[in-house]
């Protein structure tokens, strides 16, 4: 399998790497099936986070006797010096390591202050200085916020949503980091699962040399298809940009990435996915959304208490109370044609 150099770390990590926020889904044993069939096949790059739920463990059951062999990423979402390192003891611990080899800030609202000396850039630099982490990096959904990190110098690896849905603004971030030997990582590379051909997106992300994409896996099927796509890997080609463009024009405007952040929902709603149902009817098989279970769940929007939470939380600024009642009600148009049709 194909290896870059991820930036300034020199850390040479496969060109499809793996990204273990699904892997919360499933079981151990199953997590340890798939995490030992993908380092099999060559793959040697695992990003994982803090508040994974149980993606850390998964890790260190999985993978701990290949340590050697691999590179892990995690992230804290500490806001200060002392939970940072708290946080990293636990990530430690989870992983069955004495070090990682990249640790990153996860999504903070602003870049920390590098000059406090209990702030959370603080707590970077003394997680490096014991050896309890090798270089460190940064995770945003927030354009501005990567380009400023990008700009400050002090990170090795910034993560960033990339897809072939990218817009032009956030494409400047792969040039900035490049000028500045930063690594790239690439989340999102389907965009929560709205790009439903893979290779398009594969093939997009595979003309910059300088990106590595995290894919999100959960299912054996999945990791076999970007196996697949690494050995025989699809070009940017006419046929391609054909496949992109019709997704760009699908997917124009604001819309739910699925980042999660806008979660938990005090009211019990699954906001990443009632919040883009519409656009999950039209590129996904819908039988499973016309379940009365279903259903069931999309009506808990009407039980929506205006609390702001979510739309405080997202990063790409949408009025998700209202986004929610839309949806809800292209939904229930949907679900009463097909089922009376």
């Amino acid at each position: 399998m194909d290896k870059i150099r991820l930036g300034r770390t020199n850390l040479m990590v496969t060109r499809s790497s793996f990204g273990a926020l699904p892997i919360q889904r499933v079981s151990f044993e199953e997590a340890k099936r798939i995490f030992r069939k993908a380092y099999e096949n060559g793959i040697n790059f695992f990003d994982t986070a803090r508040i994974y739920t149980d993606s850390e463990e998964k890790i260190g059951y999985s993978l701990s006797d290949v340590r050697k062999d691999i590179i892990i990423a995690t992230k804290s979402p500490a806001n200060d010096k002392k939970t940072l390192l708290e946080n990293l003891e636990t990530s430690l611990k989870n992983l069955k390591t004495d070090y990682v080899d990249i640790l990153q800030l996860h999504n903070p609202a602003e870049l920390s202050n590098p000059e406090d000396p209990q702030g959370l850039y603080a707590g970077l630099l003394e997680a490096k200085k014991k050896g309890m982490i090798r270089f460190i990096g940064i995770t945003n959904h927030r354009i501005n916020i990567a380009l400023n990190a990008a700009a400050s110098g002090l990170y090795d690896t910034i993560q960033f949503p990339l897809s072939s849905l990218s817009a032009d603004t956030d494409l400047k971030l792969i040039e900035e980091c490049k000028q500045r030997d930063i690594g790239v990582i690439a989340m999102k590379a389907l965009s929560g699962g709205l790009i439903t051909n893979a290779a398009s997106t594969f093939a997009f992300l595979r003309q910059f040399d300088n990106v590595v994409p995290i894919w999100g896996i959960q299912r054996e099927s999945e990791l076999d298809e970007f196996v697949a796509l690494e050995k025989n890997p699809p070009k940017l080609d006419e046929a391609m940009w054909s496949i992109i463009n019709k997704d760009r024009e699908e997917l124009a405007g604001d819309f739910c990435r699925g980042c999660g952040y806008c979660m938990p929902c005090p009211a019990g709603i699954n906001i990443p996915t009632a919040a883009r149902i519409s656009l999950l009817l039209g590129r996904a098989p819908y039988e499973g959304f016309l379940q009365d279970e279903f259903k069931e769940k999309m009506q808990l929007i009407h039980n929506c208490i205006e609390c702001g939470n979510c739309k405080e939380h997202c990063p790409y600024k949408l009025d998700t109370p209202n986004l929610l009642k839309r949806e809800l009600k292209n939904y229930e148009a949907f679900y009463s044609n097909h089922k009376n049709s």
